[in-house]
């Protein structure tokens, strides 16, 4: 009796942090998803629930996040690089936060739910600010919908039919981006322990960081910390392979927007030549090529800031 006391005083000492660190994981996850919850707004659709958040006022712009995101990081990149004098709506694509999944998840579907969410809001025309992942439905809204789409701003855009999924410098295999995405305790304990492969991972390296900018720290820091709830992400992260989809046409040549195109050449995410092929074939378009700065674009925030309120604010030509 006393060796079978003994033992489960191991497993009792052995186990006791491990549920310790659970109940704070999950606790940090609870009091996240009840913020998010009291700022968010949802609009039924057609295509399901589109959850979405609205501030400021202004010529209306659309948000559009990237792969991993949802309406607060789609607020985060607005904050960090929009700038003010602007009614922005930053929404949750197919899958991420309290977006629905629906039967039909691809690109097409996605840009009709965009179109489903203005009209319930009475907006006839929108700009577009959208990165990454984002890039592949802003494109397809542009070119479905060309007379209710405004300027448009594409940073550091995710492949697309043509392109394949496949990168082969990303900072850690993608199969792995899932992975990190499965399990709001071990994403909080990694940003405990291994906070600098969560920045590698979204390409926040140490050497675009060396000038040790206060706001672009800051962004980095909140980019990482409000991951949470990594595991609502998940369904949208798989959905991604949408946006490459053999069967998928971008007809880029219909594109009536005015197009700002920025990439980074040191892009870990995502090549530079889909950038490159975008100013090419989107003919009212600029390409604002960049030499540094990696997918976030880092070292940049406040010349892009600067440039992309002017770019949204000139008159539709």
């Amino acid at each position: 009796m006393t060796l079978a006391r003994a033992l489960l005083g191991v497993v009792a000492l052995a186990i006791a942090p491990a549920v310790i660190v659970s109940f704070m994981a999950i606790n940090e996850v609870g009091k996240r998803q009840a913020q998010l919850d009291a700022e968010r707004s949802l609009a039924v659709t057609d295509h399901g629930i589109v959850e979405y958040v609205t501030w400021g006022s202004g010529p209306v712009v659309l948000v559009i996040h990237g792969a991993g995101g949802g309406f607060d990081q789609g607020r985060l990149l607005a904050e960090a690089l929009g700038g003010a004098g602007f009614q922005w709506i930053a929404v949750s694509r197919f899958g991420y936060l309290g977006s629905d999944l629906p039967e039909d998840p691809s690109i097409p579907a996605q840009a009709r739910a965009f179109e489903a969410l203005l009209d319930q809001l009475q907006i006839e025309t929108a700009h577009i600010l959208a990165m990454s992942g984002g890039v592949p439905p802003a494109l397809k809204f542009a070119e479905l919908l060309p007379g209710r789409t405004g300027r448009m701003v594409l940073l550091s855009s995710a492949p697309f039919t043509p392109f394949g999924p496949d990168v082969d410098e990303r900072p850690i295999p993608t199969w792995m981006y899932s992975a990190l995405l499965g399990n709001d305790v071990v994403y909080w304990v990694l940003t405990r322990v291994s906070r600098g492969m969560i920045e590698e991972a979204f390409d926040a390296r140490a050497d675009l960081r060396s000038g040790k900018i206060p706001e672009e720290e800051a962004f980095v820091r909140e980019l990482v910390d409000t991951f949470l709830p990594a595991s609502k992400r998940v369904q949208g992260v798989i959905n991604e392979a949408a946006a490459v989809d053999p069967s998928l046409t971008y007809r880029l040549d219909r594109i009536e927007s005015q197009v700002l195109i920025v990439h980074a050449v040191d892009g870990r995410l995502n090549p530079f030549d889909i950038g490159q092929t975008l100013a090419v074939d989107i003919s009212g378009s600029e390409f604002l090529s960049m030499e540094t700065g990696g997918h976030l674009l880092l070292g940049h925030h406040a010349e892009l800031r600067k440039k992309i309120s002017e770019h949204l604010a000139a008159p539709r030509d």
